[in-house]
């Protein structure tokens, strides 16, 4: 792939890499070309960018949160601002796709077509008719994924990459730090403590920096996994999966594209075009790497250079609340849940709905971080409705080959999530 212009946006070297990359995949598919060079040879090189980003954005969300907590004022009254927004966003989130699927039932173009349709997946695909990976600690019990995210040791969750541990443990350490510098300025001795404060300080600009340039690189990650994704799953599919791929796409296109535009214009005063506009790079980002985590830096440059969001803002909500903005996931879930409902022939009630919805929000706080999340926990939330098991076996494999957009679609409206919320949170502030 040539190398592309300085000038040109993050965004737009994503857009390129994203068009050669399906071009490359469709052309081509699993075949050799260019010196025997594979489109799965150039999936595996850039998911390895993803995944160096990935490892430098965790530490980035633990040392973002410490520098918060020494220049700026992190206080309860922030947080509980950030978990009223957030309740608002999912809220907005279930009410779209439950008035989607309930007016439009566009599960019953599948009616009785289930088997059928897996059957023509596996002619067309049958390499990605695989069982999705098992999580064993993530349940909808909210006291057991409470559990799951206290660590046994400091050093478990960045060996784990649990993102929720290490925003607890800055929290903590954050705290302590603010109390300890307290009490040696009642003592009239601070020079153990300002130490420590420029430390973190000089830590954090050092991951900045190295962020800076893997970010560069994502374009051409971009490029070689969707020509890996494109060249082994096909275009084919669509012609299958195109109702269902179309439902879930359009339930968070109205979630992220007007929704939340209109909130940071009325409520965050960001006219749309500043909010997305000047988070094109974060949305695309997010859109192409599928991950809101490996998202963080670029979200945040976004919100502080680009649409003026206060410092402390923006960390507490790309940083902290990161894993409270799961619109994408929770939305997700109940949209899919509903329509294979739909499509065996079952009709859940109001309170049974209500389940789908309770449920969806559990799992999404209980898989947050882990790649693929939504498609994971899908099996528990179907499961929690009363569908069959045989139909959640069929089910889960079934919509595999179109499930690496729909992830694409919902990272992006979880970076979407974490930018209005730093905007909203930004003007109740001031």
């Amino acid at each position: 792939m040539p190398s592309l212009p300085k000038a040109l946006p993050l965004y737009a070297k994503v857009l390129i890499g994203v068009v050669v990359g399906a071009f490359c995949g469709a052309m081509f598919g699993s075949e050799p070309y260019l010196f025997g060079l594979r489109n799965e040879l150039l999936g595996q090189a850039g998911v390895l960018v993803v995944r160096l980003l990935k490892a430098l954005a965790t530490p980035l969300i633990l040392f973002a949160i410490l520098d918060g907590f020494v220049h700026t004022d992190l206080s309860r009254r922030h947080g509980l601002r950030l978990l009223v927004i957030c309740l608002l966003n999912v809220s907005v989130a279930m009410t779209i796709g439950l008035t989607i699927m309930n007016t439009l039932r566009p599960g019953e173009a599948w009616a009785g077509e289930l088997s059928m349709l897996t059957r023509e997946i596996q002619e067309h695909s049958p390499g990605s008719l695989l069982p999705p990976q098992k999580v064993p600690d993530v349940s909808l019990n909210p006291l057991n994924n409470l559990g799951a995210y206290l660590p046994e040791s400091l050093i478990e969750p960045f060996l784990k990459n649990n993102v929720i541990s290490i925003v607890l443990l800055a929290l903590l350490s954050g705290c302590a730090l603010r109390r300890v510098r307290r009490k040696q300025s009642e003592a009239g001795d601070t020079r153990g403590i300002e130490l420590i404060e420029r430390g973190v300080a000089t830590v954090y600009q050092l991951l900045v920096q190295m962020l800076d340039w893997v970010i560069r690189a994502v374009p051409f990650a971009v490029f070689g996994v969707v020509a890996q994704v494109v060249g082994k799953a096909g275009l084919g599919v669509f012609n299958i999966l195109w109702v269902f791929l179309l439902t879930i796409v359009s339930g968070l296109a109205v979630h992220a594209l007007f929704y939340y535009p209109l909130l940071a214009w009325w409520v965050g005063g960001k006219r749309p075009s500043v909010y997305i506009g000047g988070g094109a790079d974060a949305i695309v980002a997010g859109l192409s790497t599928n991950s809101s985590l490996a998202t963080v830096p670029v979200t945040l440059n976004c919100l502080t250079a680009k649409m003026g969001v206060s410092d402390r803002s923006a960390r507490l909500a790309a940083c902290v609340g990161t894993n409270l903005n799961n619109d994408g996931i929770t939305l997700y879930e109940a949209m899919t849940a509903l329509f294979l409902a739909q499509a065996a022939g079952f009709s859940l009630d109001l309170p049974q709905q209500t389940v789908v919805v309770l449920a969806s929000i559990m799992a999404g706080a209980g898989i947050a971080g882990i790649p693929e999340a939504g498609l994971i926990v899908l099996p528990l939330v179907l499961g929690a409705v009363g569908l069959p098991d045989a139909l959640i076996a069929a089910a889960i494999p079934l919509i595999l080959p179109v499930d690496w957009i729909i992830a694409r679609c919902r990272s992006a409206v979880n970076v979407m999530s974490d930018m209005v919320v730093a905007i909203v949170l930004d003007r109740s502030e001031r």
